[in-house]
């Protein structure tokens, strides 16, 4: 899912399109906790003794008045030990008229927005029972909107549901928990015939009934979240294009839109939907709903959201098609188990934003975008298993669920490299337990550590139930061996976090030296380590993690190159000298010293202190502008250096 946020606006170079971000921690910043407060009333919902195998929702829907008739079948078996009763997640809003127990008519309460039903006697556990709850109301709009009745264009109905993370008890009963899934769903749903209404999976029929309303009946034959199930509903103008999966065969892609809003611009974005389709299926696997459908619903709402085989969209650009489409796969096909783990939802789809950028913009662009979700990233506080999942605001955290989730895959790729990194995620998307299941970050570590053969306890524990990230301090120093062989002493320093106290990761280092450049990497597992080894050639500086794989900070660097720390003190001569506006002095200092740097005239007179204070290590550079001298005359002047024992005076030329 994803929440639009039209004030910033960031631009990809190499692809060449300026593309609109849609962050989703924006729209919580600005509302503040109102939808939180609505969600207060809701303790993690969902009956544990129960085991949902299928729904079926049979709806009638009316706008002006605002209205939803329903019959809604769940069948179910008992998961636990024997039980008498159980419960649905129902909102009080909507009125119970009925419920039917196998057939037969049976009693309930409707009461803290729980359905409680008596069984006709005690079931053992993996017995099997149907109800059928027949209901009426108005739904709520809690949560992101849960339900809504809304206008668009010259005050078209238009009739369309979210029900992430709560709201499906907002207007259907159900076991409101995405750790049951259920092994398939009917979604009947009658209207107006001057409407269109869109839901999961296939229409297996349209029936005209003869009063000024239709029923069409959608088939979801795949495993379902209740949440993923879905309506939008209003009067379409349908657009079809298709994704060629072989030489011979497709899959229709149905993009449903305002009318008044299909234009050339819109087509074109549709169009690219089969290309994401494949680049995904490339790397993922194959679309997992490939004898069914994929395709757009347009509603109103200020982002998008990936209902299964049919994502409702409240604007359009490749960033948002690619997210909702990347989480067919991971967030539909293999559904977060609880929220304390929407990451695997989240964090999967934005990435996958960059892996079609890369696909299509190459490095450059893939690069681009991993910059902007890093400095995203870096403003997430708490870890990003989700640790208060009562909240909304926390859950759709964009900081930590979003852009930090997506940074995670990143570093996990440069950890294990290009080809075990994709071999992990389709073997993630493929794995048999997972498979159109459920899954957790323990899951999801099992099948890379599998894959990898070798241990991830460490990234996963310090980047999913950790916090922050690593500030390195980094020095280093070079000492000749033989002509032509020098040794790198590198010292990695970093500051003390919360949890963990320091981070372990392998690090690669790029070594310029006068005959070439080399990379290699080292381990970082302690807070304060220092590692020795030989290069070729007179280094000249380093790069640290050149290729940006870590979320990062590496303090007193501002650039890209780290320059070796002095072995002995120097003061440079000033550059340009002559110089007329402007100079620069260097100052190199092989360990942190009080500094002062004064300017004298040529008769030994104090004129100005330009540096009075504690400096680190390493090499400086200090701007000296005539102008703030007290405007000098063209002349020689002096400037001196004391540091420690080390004193030293050069002269400049100041021409005017």
């Amino acid at each position: 899912m994803l929440l639009k946020n039209l004030s910033i606006i960031f631009f990809i170079s190499s692809i060449g399109f300026t593309q609109q971000d849609y962050k989703p921690w924006v729209k919580f910043e600005r509302e503040g906790n109102a939808k939180t407060l609505q969600l207060s009333k809701i303790q993690y919902p969902g009956d544990s003794q129960i085991d949902v195998t299928y729904y079926k929702l049979d709806l009638t829907i009316t706008y002006n008045p605002n209205n939803l008739i329903g019959a809604v079948t769940v069948n179910a078996k008992v998961n636990t030990l024997p039980i008498a009763n159980f419960f649905l997640d129902l909102q009080d809003n909507m009125n119970v008229d009925s419920i039917l127990l196998n057939e037969a008519g049976t009693t309930f309460n409707h009461i803290n927005n729980k359905v409680t039903i008596d069984l006709d006697s005690t079931y053992s556990q993996n017995e099997a029972f149907s109800v059928v709850i027949y209901y009426h109301g108005v739904p709520g709009t809690s949560g992101l909107g849960s339900f809504k009745f809304d206008t668009h264009g010259n005050g078209e109905p238009i009739i369309s549901t979210l029900s992430q993370p709560y709201g499906a008890s907002e207007w259907w009963p159900c076991k409101d928990i995405p750790e049951d899934k259920a092994d398939s769903a009917d979604i009947w749903i009658t209207v107006d015939q001057s409407m269109i209404p869109v839901s999961n999976g296939v229409i297996q029929e349209i029936i005209v009934n003869g009063d000024g309303t239709h029923t069409y009946k959608w088939k979801e034959k795949y495993s379902i979240a209740q949440y993923l199930i879905s309506m939008a509903i209003t009067n379409y103008f349908q657009y079809d294009t298709y994704y060629h999966y072989s030489p011979t065969d497709s899959m229709i892609i149905t993009h449903y839109n305002y009318p008044e809003r299909f234009d050339d611009n819109r087509q074109a974005l549709l169009d690219e939907t089969a290309t994401m389709m494949e680049v995904f299926s490339n790397y993922y696997g194959e679309y997992p709903f490939l004898d069914e459908r994929y395709g757009h619903a347009e509603f109103n709402f200020g982002g998008a959201m990936e209902h299964q085989t049919c994502s409702s969209m409240g604007f359009y650009g490749q960033g948002v098609i690619a997210h909702e489409l990347a989480h067919q796969w991971f967030g539909d096909m293999i559904t977060c188990k609880d929220w304390h783990h929407i990451w695997l939802n989240e964090g999967f789809a934005t990435y996958s934003e960059g892996v079609y950028y890369e696909a299509i913009g190459g490095q450059s662009a893939y690069d681009q975008f991993i910059l902007n979700e890093m400095s995203f990233a870096k403003q997430a506080q708490g870890t990003i298993y989700v640790q208060d999942i009562s909240n909304i605001g926390e859950i759709f955290n964009g900081y930590r669920s979003y852009a930090k989730g997506g940074i995670v895959l990143h570093m996990l790729r440069g950890v294990v490299g290009d080809s075990a990194f994709f071999d992990i995620l389709r073997a993630y998307a493929a794995d048999p337990e997972l498979v159109y299941n459920v899954a957790t970050t323990e899951d999801f570590q099992r099948v890379a550590e599998r894959v990898y053969r070798q241990s991830l306890d460490y990234f996963f524990e310090e980047w999913i139930y950790g916090e922050n990230y690593p500030r390195y301090n980094v020095s280093w120093y070079r000492t000749p061996v033989s002509d032509s062989t020098y040794q790198i002493d590198l010292d990695i320093t970093q500051e003390i976090n919360s949890n963990p106290s320091f981070f372990t990761m392998p690090i690669q280092i790029k070594v310029n030296t006068e005959l070439n450049d080399t990379t290699i990497t080292l381990f970082n597992n302690v807070q304060s380590q220092n590692f020795e080894f030989d290069v070729l050639g007179n280094p000249r500086s380093i790069v640290f993690d050149p290729a940006n794989w870590i979320l990062k900070d590496v303090l007193g660097n501002p650039g890209t190159e780290i320059f070796p720390v002095p072995i002995e003190y120097s003061l440079d001569q000033n550059f340009p000298n002559p110089f007329n506006s402007s100079t620069i002095i260097r100052i190199q200092l092989p360990q942190d010293e009080f500094v002062t740097l004064k300017i004298f005239n040529i008769l030994g007179e104090e004129l100005a202190t330009r540096v009075n204070e504690n400096m680190e290590a390493g090499r400086h550079e200090v701007v000296l502008n005539a102008a703030s001298l007290g405007g000098l005359s063209s002349g020689v002047y002096f400037y001196r250096i004391v540091a420690g024992s080390f004193v030293d005076t050069k002269k400049m030329i100041l021409l005017k």
